[in-house]
């Protein structure tokens, strides 16, 4: 990855996108590790995560990583997800976030120097030439080291640099019992 040390930074996390990419990979992303790198490379001057939340649940499994994110530096950005049912009668959620991703994306342009996605949807290529047009550097952060790829390949064209998730893992993954040193492995109450 280029950076220089007067760039001013953002960062847009697709967090389902990234989330997915990271679990086919093997690995859990440690965000103040993620956000520690990117401090170094330039003037981080936002690290914005996208998700839905679905609301009304007594308990939400994303919902202790969006606080741990809200109150550790990142700017969470959500909104509900929609209830449906699919064709076998099961109740569904869906949603995403794309359209405000585009927008903070858009108004930052004027103000970074370099732009940093989080994602490997296709549907942001245009976005991506976009800010392009305004000056803007983008990196673009996702797979094609898994089965099936889950980056677009539009969307690695129109990157100025793409960098594989899987490269990433030993610089923002979280330590799991597995990549842990052996005698770490083998004791009682290691971290998992």
């Amino acid at each position: 990855m280029t950076f220089y040390p007067t760039d001013r930074l953002a960062l847009f996390i697709d967090g389902p996108n990234l989330h997915a990419a990271a679990k086919t990979l093997g690995f859990d992303i440690d965000f103040k590790r993620l956000l520690d790198e990117f401090r170094k490379r330039g003037l981080l001057t936002r690290a914005l995560y996208y998700t839905t939340l679905v609301e009304d649940q007594d308990y939400s499994p994303i919902r202790p990583l969006v606080d741990w994110l809200d109150y550790n530096g990142f700017t969470i950005v959500t909104k509900p997800a929609k209830e449906y049912v699919d064709r076998e009668g099961r109740k569904r959620w869906r949603g995403d976030m794309h359209v405000e991703l585009v927008v903070d994306m858009m108004e930052l342009a004027a103000r970074i120097d370099h732009a940093v996605l989080f994602s490997g949807d296709s549907d942001f290529a245009p976005l991506v030439a976009a800010v392009q047009r305004r000056g803007v550097r983008v990196t673009v952060v996702s797979t094609m080291k898994s089965q099936p790829p889950m980056a677009g390949d539009d969307l690695r064209r129109q990157a100025d640099v793409f960098v594989d998730l899987a490269d990433l893992s030993e610089i923002i993954g979280r330590a799991t019992r597995e990549r842990l040193p052996r005698f770490l492995q083998e004791t009682p109450g290691a971290p998992a």
